[in-house]
């Protein structure tokens, strides 16, 4: 009874949340209330005991990629009257994808009249259970290749967003290996001998 209590609470601060990313005029603000969505999000996984996903949930994304969102939309200069005369623009597309959704939500949650009945709950977990060590079992051994595909897509698009930074344009200072691994000492360095003073 608790457990539904506290999953509805939570819940509906999410949707109220998520409202708030795309209600907000003040980019900061969307970007607060997104963080505040992945909180609630990593509490709801907390609720169904996978302790693994709500942690990694708030070290990543509230963690690194949100406080990066956050530094870019302050640093960034955006003009919001600019933003929004778009808006009418896309009106269309949006309610046609909002009207996806609600229908995709409404199967979601009358799945039962599918033939399914999700309302019995989960079975309990026993104590020396882990579901870290249970992740990555299923990740190393029936997804092993997708997930080894998966680290080399991110190397590949790290690689090239370095190369994209790095591109050679005029008045950029760029790092010479070969002469860095070919000097010497005698070329940085000068030994001095200076003679002690002596106090009169």
């Amino acid at each position: 009874m608790l457990t539904e209590i506290l999953f509805y609470a939570f819940a509906a601060v999410l949707l109220g949340a998520a409202i708030g990313v795309i209600a907000s005029r003040n980019p900061v603000h969307s970007v607060l209330f997104l963080v505040l969505c992945f909180f609630n999000s990593a509490v709801l996984w907390l609720l169904i005991e996978a302790e693994f996903l709500a942690i990694v949930l708030v070290l990543v994304y509230v963690g690194a990629v949100m406080v990066l969102f956050l530094f870019v939309v302050m640093m960034l200069d955006i003009n919001i009257e600019k933003l929004r005369e778009g808006f009418t623009r896309y009106a269309p597309l949006g309610a046609l994808v909002a009207v996806i959704v609600v229908v995709e939500m409404y199967y979601v949650l009358w799945v039962k009249r599918l033939g399914m009945d999700v309302t019995g709950g989960t079975a309990p977990l026993p104590a020396d259970y882990s579901n870290t060590a249970a992740i990555g079992e299923v990740l190393y051994t029936d997804y092993v290749y997708p997930f080894q595909l998966a680290a080399v897509v991110l190397l590949i698009a790290i690689v090239a967003a370095i190369a994209l930074t790095m591109r050679r344009r005029e008045g950029l200072r760029t790092q010479d290996v070969s002469r860095q691994v070919a000097v010497r000492r005698q070329d940085r360095v000068r030994l001095v001998k200076v003679e002690p003073e002596v106090e009169q």
